[in-house]
């Protein structure tokens, strides 16, 4: 009997390493006038499809990014938040235009953004990148709240999920993924300054 669930255990564990081998492209991109320095709060957009789903997959998608943006020094709130975080799923292949950009991580530790008064010449411009996303893409989008305008996108292809508790952890593990391309965390957060912050 030990070896029957000791074997079931690996086939499962092998099932999920291949699922998630699917993930064949994890990609992100990014506005330049995104002001990444000064975003500190939060709040999920409702809406249709996953975004508003209250089954278990929609909730393990909005749990995984809570915890990412917990992780990174965002706080949740309902009142003015900085950013609204919308995301969704899409079934099958998927075309998609993507933009070939500077390290995003580089982009914001050198305190780069772009304006109304950034002239032209100065202006780094956007080259779009036409995508082919297979198998399924999970796609989550930052907007910024004050100017209503995406500020970054992050996604994944090859998100196929099936039935179940290993359908949640496909997108929570997606969700991951597309987090590891956002490497910003809010102003003072690695020194403590936010927990100082909540205390007052």
């Amino acid at each position: 009997m030990k070896l029957l669930v000791t074997l079931l255990t690996s086939g499962s564990l092998l099932l999920s390493g291949c699922l998630m081998s699917r993930e064949a492209r994890v990609e992100s991109d990014y506005s330049y006038a995104g002001q990444f320095r000064h975003y500190r709060t939060y709040e999920f957009i409702s809406g249709d499809g996953i975004n508003s789903d209250s089954s278990r997959l929609g909730e393990a998608v909005r749990d995984a990014i809570r915890t990412r943006m917990k992780i990174q020094g965002y706080r949740p709130t309902r009142r003015r938040p900085d950013l609204l975080v919308n995301f969704r799923l899409f079934e099958g292949d998927m075309r998609f235009r993507g933009y070939s950009q500077d390290d995003f991580t580089k982009w914001v530790q050198n305190g780069n953004t772009e304006d109304e008064d950034t002239p032209k010449d100065a202006r780094k411009g956007y080259q779009p990148v036409r995508l082919l996303l297979s198998e399924g893409t999970l796609l989550v989008t930052l907007i910024d709240n004050r100017t209503n305008r995406a500020v970054w996108n992050g996604y994944a292809s090859g998100v196929s999920v099936p039935s179940g508790p290993q359908g949640e952890i496909v997108l929570r593990r997606s969700v991951r993924s597309i987090f590891d391309q956002y490497h910003v965390f809010t102003a003072g957060y690695l020194q403590g300054n936010n927990a100082a912050e909540e205390g007052n």
